[in-house]
């Protein structure tokens, strides 16, 4: 378990590194990418495909920007108000750094990029065959996803660091030792 300063501390890097790392990325490939001549990588196996996306994932909800943009500003909220300052495990941390950093990523081109504020397009440029086009943003989040998963369903963690599988069990049994096997103790009697 991390101590309150230290959780937030890297919680609040882990953000900002992704944020700018995504930042950084994105006009990279706006200054250097031509769309309509992507460079093949790797065998085939990336390709930078500059596009302007204004839907979700794989381009859906093209008509309901808006509608993303705020739900985005309240995933936000409820990263950086909620669960990052809960998060005390390492995992949790890193998880909400993550995603706070993905949510930022792609907040700020539906907030500052064309067509105008709430309405802007997302910059997405990697491309993996027979797969959408994604982002550093788009990669933060998938892989805070990984790590939320591997802590509840892997690590069976709290997000401050207890372990869920001695609650399950309890929770299980109805709290109370109800048809466990008499322990070392129950002879003591």
């Amino acid at each position: 378990m991390l101590p309150a300063r230290a959780a937030w501390a890297l919680g609040a890097g882990t953000a900002a590194a992704g944020f700018g790392l995504d930042l950084l990325t994105k006009q990279w490939a706006l200054a250097t990418l031509d769309p309509q001549h992507p460079p093949v990588l790797l065998g085939g196996l990336l390709t930078l495909q500059l596009i302007r996306n204004p839907g979700a994932a794989f381009s859906m909800g093209e008509n309901f920007t808006v509608v993303l943009s705020l739900i985005s500003i309240a995933a936000l909220l409820f990263v950086a108000g909620w669960l990052l300052p809960k998060a005390r495990h390492r995992g949790w941390v890193l998880g909400s750094g993550l995603l706070l950093a993905g949510i930022l990523g792609n907040l700020t081109d539906r907030l500052f990029r064309e067509p105008g504020f709430l309405h802007g397009h997302v910059i997405d440029f990697l491309q993996l065959p027979h797969f959408a086009i994604f982002n550093v943003a788009d990669m933060c989040i998938t892989f805070a996803a990984v790590l939320v998963v591997w802590q509840i369903a892997i690590a069976q963690v709290d997000l401050d660091g207890r372990s869920t599988k001695e609650t399950g069990a309890t929770k299980a049994s109805g709290g109370s030792d109800a048809g466990r096997p008499p322990g070392p103790e129950a002879s003591q009697e």
